[in-house]
């Protein structure tokens, strides 16, 4: 998959593209829906499958004092495109400017001139442009005008009635419930990050942990879960079992949110690695133990349970 980052600049090899466009914050099953129709028409006209997508979230311009919201950093939402076999990832910068546009001219400028576009496929919900006027009628009949198609696609549903949506993965993961988020998703939920120095107070129980700070990630409940990890650039599908800690710590005093992984039956040095973990169970709240040793009791418990999960799955 080639990515892209300036519309102005776009190759030829880029252009005249069946393009899927939104912010895809999760790549769950609803986006799936919206990116795949865009290769299905791709395949069919012989023509590149593009996505287009904005960065930083809109979210985050516009309440930047706000809780972490974000479900899927860049590099891990590139790397779901690139599994469902996207060709084209265009990367808009969203900014205060660009969200003043009008939506017609984004629609001229950016769909029309910047990528050449065949077709363009949307979400049913998908607005954009000054003040959101934006929408899938506006796509559509510029689209007649201007020499695309338009394709809007209506919102997806579980076989129990309810919509896939990001916010349904943040409730759920919100909730402890991160088999409810992996049923959106199609797959487990990750957090991903670079392993950081800690304080190593978990070797001197018996239980060291790789450390990785949440940044602008959502936060799931905090607590413990049963969890699988895989370092980056390891063999696909080489994950490791574990459990892990969300939370601040309370025992020790600890400061801000925290993903702490204990990996089962692993010793290699993995500092500064880049480390995915999957949350696959919810086992208990993080709690504030009256020492050290009766949290150490309660961690051996915890490996107990979650080897048992893990085995199960």
């Amino acid at each position: 998959m080639r990515i892209y980052r300036h519309y102005e600049t776009l190759p030829d090899q880029a252009r005249g593209a069946a393009i899927a466009i939104g912010n895809f914050d999760g790549v769950h099953k609803g986006h799936c829906q919206v990116i795949n129709e865009a290769g299905l028409i791709a395949r069919d006209a012989g023509i590149p499958w593009a996505v287009l997508t904005f960065e930083p979230h809109p979210r985050s311009v516009f309440q930047p004092g706000g809780e972490p919201f974000r479900l899927t950093p860049f590099r891990a939402k590139a790397r779901a495109l690139e599994a469902l076999g996207v060709e084209v990832m265009i990367v808009q910068k969203f900014n205060r400017a660009f969200s003043q546009s009008p939506a017609e001219d984004f629609v001229k400028t950016v769909l029309a001139d910047g990528f050449g576009a065949k077709h363009v496929v949307a979400g049913y919900d998908f607005v954009f442009g000054h003040g959101r006027k934006g929408n899938c009628e506006l796509l559509l009949s510029l689209g007649q005008k201007l020499g695309f198609g338009f394709t809007a696609i209506s919102a997806v549903e579980s076989p129990d009635g309810f919509v896939y949506s990001s916010t349904r993965i943040r409730q759920c993961l919100e909730t402890g419930d991160p088999r409810g988020a992996a049923e959106i998703l199609g797959r487990p939920y990750v957090i991903e990050g670079r392993v950081a120095h800690g304080e190593k107070r978990g070797r001197t129980i018996g239980f060291p942990t790789a450390n990785i700070h949440l940044g602008t990630l959502l936060r799931p409940r905090r607590g413990i879960y049963a969890v699988r990890a895989r370092i980056e650039g390891d063999t696909p599908g080489q994950w490791v079992k574990g459990v892990a800690n969300i939370g601040t710590r309370p025992t020790v005093n600890g400061v801000g949110d925290l993903l702490e992984v204990y990996l089962f039956d692993f010793d290699a040095e993995i500092y500064r690695s880049r480390l995915s973990v999957e949350l696959i169970a919810f086992i208990r709240d993080e709690v504030k133990f009256e020492s050290v040793e009766a949290m150490r009791r309660e961690i051996v418990n915890d490996v107990t349970k979650a080897k048992a999960i893990l085995q199960s799955e």
